[in-house]
């Protein structure tokens, strides 16, 4: 009795467990509850404003780039030449002779490298020339009286004649080691002192500002109505004064990203009473 009853209780169970294993299996998908991604984290700073998104970059745009004809328009002093002075040939700075802020003169010596074995030798050619041409004068007697050869006396004019070019050759190279201001103008910058060694390197920059250019930025618009030889009224706010110049340049090419041309005019500065680098203002004659 006890064995039947204890074999009705496992088969209960066991219907019970295979039923409910029948009916996980024939669970429907739309039950399971789909996972949501973790929310990214914010890491901007607290009360941070967000980025704004970037807008595309707009060309640049001149101080005229509206003006007319007859408007006064923004412009800049600059000098009419610049030089960078060096030396010909390699060698040791002997002296400088003039600072920044000097006054110089085309033609000035501003700087000498050493040069003893250089006037060494220029005097060495010409005490050879100067012996042939005493040793010339002696024999014109002696060749007119027909003591020496025809064929002497030419070889004799000749060596003089080597000595000389010899002696100017020499000079040449010596010359080479003085360095001159190749304009008329002012120092901006000394680089090098007396005993640095030159070989490329610049020993100076000079600037001429008698004239001075003045450079102007003048939007298309303008284009063709500017023209070379044109008067422009330039006003230097920083000095006070206005002062007459002509154009001599107009750019034949447009700056396609600001819509703009360049215009030079040329402005006579006599005594270099205005400095290069100050803005000011033209005012073109229409």
């Amino acid at each position: 009795m006890q064995t039947r009853i204890t074999a009705s209780l496992s088969a209960v169970l066991l219907g019970a467990f295979i039923s409910s294993g029948a009916a996980a299996q024939t669970r429907a998908p739309a039950d399971l509850v789909p996972v949501k991604p973790p929310p990214v984290p914010n890491l901007a700073p607290r009360g941070a404003a967000p980025a704004p998104a970037a807008a595309p970059a707009a060309p640049a745009q001149g101080g005229n780039q509206a003006k007319q004809l007859g408007d006064e328009m923004e412009c800049l002093l600059e000098p009419h030449l610049v030089a960078h002075v060096g030396a010909a040939v390699e060698g040791t700075l002997s002296e400088v002779l003039v600072d920044r802020g000097a006054v110089v003169r085309r033609g000035q010596v501003v700087a000498r490298l050493n040069s003893s074995v250089e006037s060494a030798t220029v005097n060495l050619r010409r005490a050879q020339e100067e012996y042939g041409l005493r040793k010339m004068a002696r024999n014109e007697e002696l060749f007119k009286k027909e003591l020496i050869s025809a064929s002497e006396k030419d070889e004799l004019e000749t060596q003089t004649r080597i000595a000389a070019l010899e002696r100017k050759q020499q000079q040449e190279v010596l010359n080479l080691r003085t360095i001159t201001s190749p304009l008329n103008g002012v120092v901006v910058e000394r680089y090098l002192s007396p005993g640095d060694r030159v070989a490329q390197e610049k020993i100076m920059k000079l600037a001429q500002i008698d004239p001075l250019n003045v450079e102007v930025i003048a939007p298309v618009g303008l284009f063709g109505r500017i023209r070379p030889g044109m008067a422009g009224e330039v006003r230097v706010a920083a000095m006070g004064g206005s002062y007459k110049a002509r154009v001599t340049v107009v750019d034949r090419v447009i700056d396609a990203a600001s819509g703009t041309f360049g215009v030079r005019l040329e402005l006579p500065n006599p005594g270099n009473r205005l400095p290069a680098g100050l803005k000011c203002n033209v005012r073109f004659a229409g």
